[in-house]
């Protein structure tokens, strides 16, 4: 019996294993669905589509620069165990240098690709994780800078993972600059890297807020409007220092903004140093993780 394209694509969402092995699969089992996933079965490959539907919101953050390219990747697993399992950590290096060897245009586009030094694609290789390690592996997102001088920085193991990138001149080494503001940008989390990158409806937010709180407060009601705008602008700056990277207070020395710190730093080393851009993964932020609750499972099973 032949098969289509549409069985492949079937096979493959039925049972989350790679297309060239749904391909197999039903080609070995001339286009019976069900001997294919028996067959699959068999072999151990299905056995992955089960902890696929799991929730992995663990695992690491992971930044490298790779032959002079800077890459960050977060991949997840289920439990804090996995992600500091040899293995797993292996499978991450080699899911950047993949980033690093195909520049790839989106995540789908990545696990298409041949997974660093073999002839599995990255999909075919994270299945095969998932049945060695026995918990729901997944490739989650990525960045890579091409230009520039990129700065890794690794926090708490893999929690935090950001890569920051540089223009760097006058043949300087800027990596403690670039390691202090990654690290800057692990502990603050800022929404914006610059001031001029806060979007008018955002000022127009904040505005709307604090004229909302003076009209609220006696004191400043009485004030006259130009008074109250005046303030508002003040507490604008506060806004920035609070949320723009650039702006904000350097966490090493509060005498002077990340902005001051990267300008003197590279001026005593002879060269000038420019932020371009940064990237800040954090393991598992948005994903929604299953809250257990043992006290209702236990109650079930002594009601059952």
């Amino acid at each position: 019996m032949a098969f289509t394209a549409a069985d492949v694509k079937n096979l493959r969402e039925m049972t989350g294993v790679g297309m060239m092995d749904c391909k197999k699969a039903l080609a070995a089992s001339d286009g019976d669905i069900d001997k294919a996933i028996e067959f699959l079965r068999e072999k151990g490959l299905a056995a992955s589509a089960k902890k696929a539907g799991r929730v992995a919101a663990e695992g690491m953050a992971y930044a490298a620069v790779i032959d002079g390219m800077g890459v960050v990747v977060e991949v997840n697993a289920e439990t804090d165990f996995v992600g500091k399992n040899e293995k797993f950590v292996d499978f991450v290096k080699g899911v950047a240098a993949t980033v690093a060897a195909n520049k790839p245009a989106d995540l789908d586009a990545l696990m298409a690709c041949k997974y660093n030094g073999t002839e599995n694609t990255v999909t075919e290789q994270q299945q095969e994780m998932v049945l060695v390690i026995g918990e729901n592996i997944k490739v989650r997102r990525f960045a890579f800078f091409t230009e520039g001088v990129s700065v890794p920085y690794i926090h708490a193991g893999g929690k935090i993972g950001v890569l920051v990138n540089l223009a760097v001149e006058g043949g300087i080494d800027a990596t403690e600059i670039g390691k202090d503001v990654a690290m800057q940008i692990a502990a603050l989390n800022p929404r914006f890297w610059d001031k001029s990158q806060v979007t008018q409806d955002v000022l127009d937010e904040e505005k709307k807020i604090m004229m909302v709180q003076m009209a609220n407060d006696p004191k400043m009601a009485s004030k006259p409007e130009a008074v109250r705008e005046k303030i508002v602008m003040g507490k604008l700056n506060k806004f920035y220092a609070e949320n723009c990277l650039l702006q904000q207070e350097f966490v090493k020395d509060n005498t002077m903004t990340v902005e001051k710190y990267i300008a003197s730093a590279a001026k005593a080393l002879g060269g000038t140093v420019t932020f371009k851009d940064a990237v800040r993964f954090e393991k598992g932020e948005g994903i929604e993780k299953k809250q257990e609750n043992f006290a209702a499972e236990i109650a079930s099973m002594v009601k059952g």
